[in-house]
């Protein structure tokens, strides 16, 4: 043999070892694996096996401690009752359960029960665990070999202490058979040791493809995170980042001068409601058809985005001007309203749509989002279910608005809103027969602000339901001072209906102010009546079982008027001010339907007053027509608190000792 094979022979020998070497430390390893693995599990199967069995033995321990109710008297070494007797015969049927003791607070026995016989001991016999149980007060449970023949192979032991305050009274202890728990156990144990010598065998492959399902895993996970960043996680569509994204980076590449793209800014009108009514299913499901109907009317080039709520937003790209922004919005507010099928029901909605056009209404992103939510608060404010374009007075108007919202939420916390009280006289008579309660709020220089103007606002802002109950207690208080035969009206808002509870904010106000129920009179408008109509009568009817009076307000203007009318029996309707408004002596048709209403009153026992009475005319013209009572500038004022007072004695001094027929001037004004 030559040098060279000499030399190769050696490397061979060499790299022989080493593999030899390899081979033997991973045998070693896997032996290791494979002893350690054994090794842990027998450990673990041990404790889980005595953990089970303790426990076990603890359970049937405390069951006896609470099923026998003289468990003192027999620790004491009286015979069992009857009922301790009979369960002890039912406990020997367990194939559980091998014995029962009880023992004294001491530690000695007096009674056993196994599945032979239940005897008292007339020899105790001490048992340390017992006793250190008693001392203690806590549970003493151990696992055993069963030696002896009349012994299980393996039981569990549990000596639990019965307490009455902090003193025991008796010792419990269960023998519970775990031979056939143990032999589970271990049989599991020889399965799962037969189970790792083979799964150690690939030990080197489970990794690897965990490794790889867990990369692939993290990648989808990764791409998800991408997504979500950028995206809304209901719909798809892109979020509020990426909106501004795409309309900045839009509007820096387009030239300057002409419109090159146009914000729709959506929200559903009534949203909550559906909400409330189907649930958050319902309003997922209103979502995201949403979003599909606007992926298919939008272009591929538009960017389409859920803002947050039921909000969304789409970026109209590369259009020609106003026109085609006016046509895109026509075309979602058709296809965005029509109605939807979730489940049994159908789902009618509309929408309201502000539109902004770049670069003439914001010439970044942030201000045409701006502009088209001020163009969106229009459609709010003009009724919801309609389109707006940007105008730069709404700049101004939402400055307004901001200031208003700033004064009701000040007059709420402090208090701030005041009464005026306009009166109620008898037709006939022209006598004071009561008040109306009239909302009125102060702006920040002290003057009064119009109700058309903060009460719509107020109820946007869902706080009617606390200022109107305000309204209600402020009324009741003032007219407790008032003579008895003077009434109060007070309006009910129907969000204070919606929310429920009414005639309970209604009892607490009477009871609160001493005000007796037959002086209040509740006002209520035929719009309450037009949605859940039978919820709303039973709270009516339960308001009227109070005593106080219910007024249909502003009859005559709404749809079903008449029908309300057999349906629910009202005190007493009030004749819209429109009518006496339109009344100017030569229109025939408002004095026929006035005179129609008032014997309509008079043929279902109501009774009917007018409002909006203004002039010496129309009041001689109710007095002809036999009217019950009117209310307007004629007859007075809405005037404050204070001049109430007033206003009741000069009645007072006029119609003293005066005849009736020739009572004909009117109230301090």
């Amino acid at each position: 043999m030559g040098p060279a094979a000499t030399v190769i022979g050696r490397k061979r020998g060499r790299r022989a070892t080493l593999i030899g070497r390899n081979v033997a430390l991973i045998l070693a390893m896997l032996l290791v694996l494979i002893g350690g693995t054994l090794g842990a599990v027998k450990l673990t199967t041990d404790y889980l096996l005595y953990e089970s069995a303790t426990s076990d033995a603890r359970s049937w321990a405390t069951f006896v401690a609470r099923s026998i109710a003289d468990l003192e008297q027999i620790a004491a070494g009286e015979l069992p009752s009857g009922a301790s007797m009979a369960f002890f015969q039912l406990a020997q049927k367990s194939d559980r359960v091998h014995r029962y003791e009880i023992f004294n607070r001491a530690g000695y026995s007096q009674l056993v029960a196994d599945r032979d016989k239940i005897s008292l001991l007339t020899l105790s016999e001490f048992s340390p665990a017992a006793a250190r149980a008693g001392s203690t007060g806590r549970p003493v449970v151990e696992a055993k070999e069963g030696h002896l023949p009349e012994l299980p192979a393996f039981y569990a032991l549990a000596y639990v202490p019965v307490m009455v305050g902090d003193v025991p009274i008796a010792i419990v202890a269960a023998y519970v058979d775990q031979t056939q728990e143990r032999d589970r156990v271990h049989k599991a144990f020889l399965i799962a040791a037969v189970s790792l010598c083979l799964l150690s065998a690939l030990c080197f492959g489970v990794p690897a493809i965990a490794l790889y399902r867990r990369t692939l895993e993290k990648q989808r996970g990764d791409r998800r995170i991408r997504f979500l960043a950028r995206h809304d996680a209901l719909t798809g569509l892109a979020n509020r980042a990426v909106l501004v994204e795409k309309l900045n980076a839009f509007l820096a590449a387009a030239p300057g001068g002409a419109t090159v793209c146009a914000v729709h800014y959506i929200d559903i009108d009534g949203f909550k409601e559906i909400n409330d009514r189907f649930g958050h299913d319902g309003g997922d499901f209103v979502l995201t058809t949403i979003a599909d109907r606007l992926r298919a009317v939008a272009r591929p080039v538009d960017v389409m985005a859920r803002l947050a709520g039921d909000e969304f937003a789409v970026l109209q790209a590369e259009i020609d001007g106003p026109t085609a922004a006016e046509h895109f919005a026509n075309q979602l507010a058709c296809a965005l309203s029509a109605p939807l099928q979730f489940k049994q029901s159908s789902l009618a909605h509309t929408v309201s749509i502000g539109v902004a056009l770049a670069p003439s209404d914001g010439n970044n992103a942030e201000r045409l989002l701006k502009s088209a939510d001020l163009a969106l608060y229009k459609c709010k404010a003009d009724g919801r279910n309609c389109i707006r374009f940007f105008r730069p007075e709404m700049d101004a108007a939402l400055l307004d608005r901001i200031r208003l919202e700033r004064v009701i939420r000040d007059a709420v916390l402090h208090d701030r809103f005041v009464l005026h009280y306009q009166p109620m006289v008898q037709i006939s008579s022209r006598s004071l027969v009561g008040f109306e309660a009239l909302l009125r709020l102060p702006g920040e220089d002290g003057a009064l602000i119009q109700p058309t103007t903060f009460i719509p606002v107020i109820e946007e802002m869902r706080l009617i339901d606390k200022v109107a109950a305000w309204a209600l207690r402020e009324a009741c208080r003032a007219a407790a001072l008032w003579p008895q035969h003077l009434t109060i009206a007070v309006n009910l808002s129907p969000m204070q209906f919606a929310v429920r509870g009414i005639s309970a904010t209604v009892a607490a106000a009477l009871r609160e102010t001493g005000l007796a129920p037959h002086r209040l009179e509740l006002e209520i408008t035929e719009s309450l009546l037009l949605d859940n109509t039978e919820a709303i009568l039973e709270e009516l009817q339960a308001l009227k079982a109070m005593g106080v009076a219910i007024v249909m307000d502003d009859f005559g203007t709404g749809y079903s008027s008449l029908g309300y009318l057999w349906r629910f029996q009202f005190d007493k309707i009030k004749i819209d001010r429109s009518f006496m408004q339109g009344f100017d002596g030569s229109r025939h048709d408002a004095e026929a339907v006035v005179k129609t209403i008032i014997k309509l009153g008079r043929e279902l026992n109501v009774r009917v007053t007018v409002e909006g009475v203004e002039t010496a005319r129309q009041a001689a013209f109710l007095t002809k027509a036999g009217g019950d009572l009117a209310q307007g500038f004629y007859f007075g004022r809405p005037m404050p608190g204070a001049d109430v007072a007033a206003c009741i004695l000069a009645d007072y001094q006029h119609h003293k000792g005066v005849p009736d027929g020739e009572a004909n001037l009117r109230l301090v004004k």
